[in-house]
């Protein structure tokens, strides 16, 4: 499959600035449709930004979504401080709005989903994150996509020319690979994985970091 037309979401954060700079470099990629609450601040002939205050509140019949290949839906909010009610809300409600609308449009697309090293796809474990990244996992699953992909990773190295990248994050950079590499990838590897899974597919649904790696290749 050539040229395709990929949604993202999360361009403003730094897994989805990540994606996002390896899809404008990759030639496979004709178009990218960057969702987002606000601008990414990013400029390029592939790209198109459609701002949605409220992901929520996405018209299921949003002509925007129409004739897609994927969704690399990178989005996402750490848990620190919240409750299950509110990460529900964040996590499972506003992906699940989102993949509905995306999928009314484009039946025949693949639904790339970041979530998390020990996801919890049993959905009752102790790590309230956990339960409801795999009650997210889970649902996508069964939307009926073509195929719908979680993706697992641990440590993502940012790439050249990232700017979304965390104060305090910065100094352990280059260190985290080298102390635990079976535990890291690139947002490189993360965003090439995540064009070969709609152009090649994968014979499992859940992405882990070597998966993903493997992918990636």
């Amino acid at each position: 499959m050539n040229s395709l037309k990929i949604i993202l979401t999360g361009a403003t954060g730094m897994v989805g600035e990540g994606v996002l700079l390896e899809c404008l470099e990759n030639p496979e990629i004709f178009q990218v449709l960057s969702v987002s609450r606000k601008p990414s601040g990013k400029k390029h002939a592939k790209l198109k930004e459609y701002i949605v205050p409220d992901f929520l509140k996405i018209d299921l019949d949003d002509e925007n979504f129409k004739g897609y290949d994927a969704v690399f839906f990178c989005a996402g909010i750490s848990s620190i401080g919240m409750n299950e009610e509110e990460y529900t809300k964040v996590t499972y409600d506003t992906t699940m709005h989102f993949a509905k609308a995306v999928l009314s449009h484009n039946p025949d697309m693949v639904f790339n989903y970041v979530s998390g090293v020990y996801t919890d796809k049993t959905e009752s474990g102790k790590q309230m994150w956990a339960r409801v990244k795999g009650r997210t996992e889970n649902a996508l699953r069964k939307l009926g996509f073509r195929s719908a992909y979680n993706f697992r990773p641990g440590f993502m190295k940012p790439v050249e020319g990232q700017e979304h990248v965390k104060w305090f994050f910065k100094p352990f950079i280059w260190l985290i690979p080298m102390i635990l590499p079976s535990k890291s990838l690139t947002l490189h590897e993360v965003g090439k994985a995540m064009i070969n899974a709609v152009q090649k597919g994968y014979p499992v649904s859940t992405l882990e970091i070597k998966d993903i790696k493997n992918l990636a290749i």
